[in-house]
């Protein structure tokens, strides 16, 4: 294990600790478990989704669920394998019903992510959906800039639509295939 991945290691401890902190945050708090993300800390790519789901609040995991699944067929279609990638989410514990978080709860855990990023230091940020774009490239619209490369705030990102967005909406499968093999074009040498 390498000192990155110690750090890293230290890091999703001290998240899944929070859930005790009593912080006064509604997600923190009611949340089953809190979920910081896995991956190598020598990943060249991270994907950032917005909050956790039912099923990655029961096991503690980022993407598991249906959306996850699919998550995992669109890294094969880049031609990667969940284990090459980071995966987390902006807020580590799922709000209440599954609302999107509010502001003071994404700030409250921004500086989770941002220690994740500095660890990690990825070539690549996957932001999945309009809500986590938004929280890096704040002018961007998912439905102009996804599948393509852009720069925000000194870092390279490749916006993807939520895989969950296609399970709601089948069209959009066709073109989330699309852009992860634009991913996989993108990352190659």
């Amino acid at each position: 294990m390498t000192a990155a991945d110690e750090r890293l290691d230290a890091l999703h401890a001290e998240i899944r600790a929070h859930k005790a902190a009593g912080c006064g945050f509604e997600p923190c708090e009611t949340c089953t478990n809190m979920v910081p993300g896995e991956g190598p800390a020598t990943a060249s790519v991270v994907i950032v989704g917005e909050a956790p789901g039912a099923k990655e609040d029961q096991q503690g995991r980022p993407f598991v669920g249906n959306a996850g699944r699919l998550l995992d067929k669109l890294l094969a279609e880049a031609g990667m394998e969940r284990d090459d990638v980071y995966i987390t989410n902006v807020v580590k514990a799922r709000p209440p019903g599954n609302r999107d978080p509010r502001k003071d709860e994404v700030a409250h855990h921004w500086p989770w992510l941002e220690r994740q990023l500095e660890l990690i230091r990825p070539a690549l940020l996957v932001p999945l959906g309009r809500h986590a774009l938004a929280r890096f490239a704040p002018e961007a619209r998912i439905s102009e800039v996804h599948g393509t490369v852009l720069e925000a705030e000194g870092r390279r990102l490749f916006p993807l639509y939520h895989p969950a967005a296609a399970l709601h909406n089948p069209g959009l499968r066709e073109q989330l295939v699309e852009d992860a093999r634009a991913l996989g074009r993108a990352l190659a040498p």
